[in-house]
């Protein structure tokens, strides 16, 4: 599949162009503006302004998760046309539905998959909770929306893209899958270990399947199935004891268990992240979405 560049455009040239080649809408921008366009400036930019959305609505009640990612999604689009001065194709509405759905299918089988080989492993049991269905399904449904969501924007819409325009693709999946891993070290029962592991599977994993399919949809589904089929069996997600369809009994090492952290902080789910994340790398650099520092920045 083909791929955009995150580059931004080109505002090309014309009569009221001033001796630096800047056309009128740049005149009196000043360094504030030669900032804000910078892929430091935007990310930093969208990054205050999808984080303060997140943060107002990601614990609210009923659908008030699901409207502050679309709030969320509308920041990062008016941060991009206006400060970055580029095109939004990562978010289009056109094929969406269907990128969010692939995404799912590989969320939920991978959390699935290794689900089921800890519990064959004698790591997890498995009881029923008991309790409304409809309602705890809403209210997984609900706030794992909005987390997939402004979580998949802030790490690889804005951070990714950003410093892929500075030093490539490969620096840009090490630096973000780091970070994402360091922000999760504050969850309850983390430790050094669950940060490597967040890192190794969910940085790395939606890193690579966001430069392979260039769709914010397309890693928001998968982050989404991933957090609701765990938050619905009754595994904590990264710390957080989940109300779920079931309770599970954890069993044996932490190291096959992922421990009170939950799946993320299992190695069953790391090696089964890495095996997905390395072909999806194989044909984004295929596809031409693996970018050079040189390439990047053009």
């Amino acid at each position: 599949m083909g791929t955009t560049s995150a580059a931004p455009h080109d505002t090309g040239s014309g009569p009221d162009e001033d001796r630096n080649g800047r056309d009128g809408r740049d005149r009196g921008d000043g360094r504030i503006g030669r900032i804000a366009r910078s892929p430091l400036g935007w990310m930093l930019t969208g990054t205050v302004g999808v984080g303060l959305v997140s943060g107002l609505t990601a614990t609210g009640p009923g659908p008030v998760p699901v409207l502050g990612a679309a709030a969320a999604v509308a920041v990062y689009r008016l941060v991009m046309h206006r400060a970055a001065r580029r095109s939004t194709p990562e978010i289009a509405r056109r094929g969406a539905g269907r990128a969010a759905l692939l995404g799912g299918g590989i969320g939920l089988g991978f959390v699935l998959v290794s689900t089921i080989l800890i519990t064959v492993f004698g790591g997890y049991s498995f009881s029923w909770a008991g309790g409304s269905v409809l309602t705890v399904v809403r209210t997984a449904v609900m706030v794992q929306i909005g987390a997939a969501v402004t979580e998949e924007l802030l790490f690889r819409a804005l951070a990714l893209q950003a410093l892929e325009q500075l030093w490539g693709s490969r620096a840009a999946i090490v630096i973000t899958s780091l970070f994402f891993g360091a922000a999760h070290l504050g969850a309850p029962g983390a430790n050094a270990w669950s940060g490597l592991a967040i890192a190794l599977e969910a940085g790395v994993l939606l890193g690579a399947a966001f430069l392979w399919r260039r769709s914010i949809w397309f890693v928001a589904g998968l982050h989404f199935t991933w957090n609701t089929a765990e938050q619905l069996l009754g595994i904590p997600v990264s710390g957080h004891a989940p109300e779920g369809l079931f309770t599970v009994d954890t069993h044996g090492s932490a190291l096959l268990t992922g421990g009170s952290f939950g799946l993320e902080a299992s190695m069953v789910p790391v090696l089964i992240a890495l095996a997905l994340a390395v072909p999806m790398l194989v044909l984004a650099h295929r596809n031409g979405g693996m970018k050079t520092r040189r390439r990047a920045g053009h």
